[in-house]
């Protein structure tokens, strides 16, 4: 399945992105070019992160991931028109299941970064840009995977809040989905139906 394959690309993706958020960087593309090796020698070296340890992935995710993503504009991308609609009280409980749906991802993609090295592409970007694209190509045990970072700068830190992977950004699939969901049960419906797959997910 399409979706499932981003999904979980998507979180090697942010594995590869996970270090220090103290440490500002002068450019996007010098962060990901630091951390991707040295979180994929920290994954090899984590035999439980390996074998899909929840506990061990969340407490790397929290501590590691988060403070790279702007997970409040990622979701009222996701969201689209509908996130003007939402109560305050809607969009905190939107963040919150959002983000444990991808970090739940790492139980999986975590368990598969074993070999896998990061190649950056050329930038486009102008000096004084605040918003960037950075492209790369994860390779390693096959065809080498497209892997593109929407990044956004606010004062001397940048976050991403977008990816491409294999063509297909991230948050473009989830708006279609999330759109969907609305329009049949409502913006307390997609809540809902978040929260039900996050408490399986949990159980599994």
């Amino acid at each position: 399945m399409l979706m499932k394959r981003i999904v979980t690309v998507f979180g090697v993706a942010l594995t590869l992105l996970a270090a220090s958020a103290l440490r500002a960087e002068t450019a996007p593309d010098a962060l990901i070019e630091r951390v991707s090796g040295e979180v994929i020698e920290a994954v090899k070296a984590d035999k439980a992160i390996q074998a899909g340890d929840v506990k061990r992935i969340n407490a790397l995710v929290d501590e590691k991931v988060m403070p790279h993503v702007n997970f409040q504009r990622m979701t009222s991308l996701a969201m689209g028109r509908y996130w003007r609609q939402a109560t305050p009280e809607q969009k905190q409980r939107l963040q919150e299941e959002f983000k444990t749906l991808l970090v739940r991802t790492y139980s999986g993609a975590l368990s598969q970064v074993k070999d896998e090295t990061v190649q950056l592409k050329p930038m486009r970007n102008r000096p004084g840009d605040t918003e960037v694209i950075v492209r790369t190509e994860v390779r390693g045990g096959g065809e080498p995977i497209q892997l593109d970072y929407r990044l956004e700068k606010a004062g001397d830190t940048w976050r991403i809040y977008d990816v491409n992977v294999l063509g297909v950004w991230l948050v473009e699939q989830y708006r279609n989905s999330f759109a969907r969901e609305i329009g049949a049960k409502g913006i307390d419906g997609l809540i809902a139906s978040l929260a039900e797959k996050n408490k399986a997910a949990s159980k599994s």
